[in-house]
């Protein structure tokens, strides 16, 4: 009896490692398919968005550009020559613009929205600050004065140009 014991043994073990060794070549298998189908998948699904997001960094970029104060004042003109109405009609056209480009910030990095976002806020406060200036008492002066500033000044959307053309050319490492 215990030699058919010994003898069941001696069939059982070597069965018992070949299958245990197939089971964990198999499982290593289908680990490294899985791995190689999301690896393929996430491959196609950069295909895809990599020229929805060029077109929203395209899209953030012609933004900066139309708020920069130079850029702004040339395409804004004022309606009266209340400098309050004028400063109104400025921040609406920036406000207007940006809630225009919204959507662009599911394609792009949060610090690069977050930039974005800083640099339109930035531009209202150069306007908003411009505005309650003891030199102003009409919107051309207002034009007149914010231009001068920005002579001196880098405009913000400079910065957060930079910002994007440093993301979009790391997009190409």
């Amino acid at each position: 009896m215990e030699l058919d014991i010994i003898g069941l043994l001696l069939y059982c073990v070597p069965a018992l490692v070949t299958g245990a060794i197939a089971f964990l070549f198999f499982r290593e298998h289908v680990e490294n398919e899985n791995k190689r189908r999301t690896f393929l998948m996430h491959k196609e699904l950069q295909k895809n968005s990599f020229p929805l997001r060029l077109q929203a960094y395209e899209r953030l970029s012609l933004f900066l550009e139309r708020i920069k104060p130079s850029k702004l004042l040339l395409r804004v003109k004022p309606m009266s020559s209340n400098k309050e109405d004028y400063e109104s009609l400025l921040i609406a056209n920036i406000e207007q613009e940006f809630e225009h480009n919204l959507a662009q910030q599911i394609y792009v990095s949060d610090e690069c929205w977050s930039i974005t976002s800083t640099a339109k806020n930035a531009t209202v406060q150069i306007i908003r600050k411009a505005t309650i200036s003891d030199k102003v008492d009409s919107a051309d002066k207002l034009r007149e004065v914010i231009i001068t500033d920005m002579v001196d000044k880098r405009a913000p959307s400079d910065a957060a140009l930079s910002y994007i053309k440093e993301e979009v050319s790391s997009l190409w490492n």
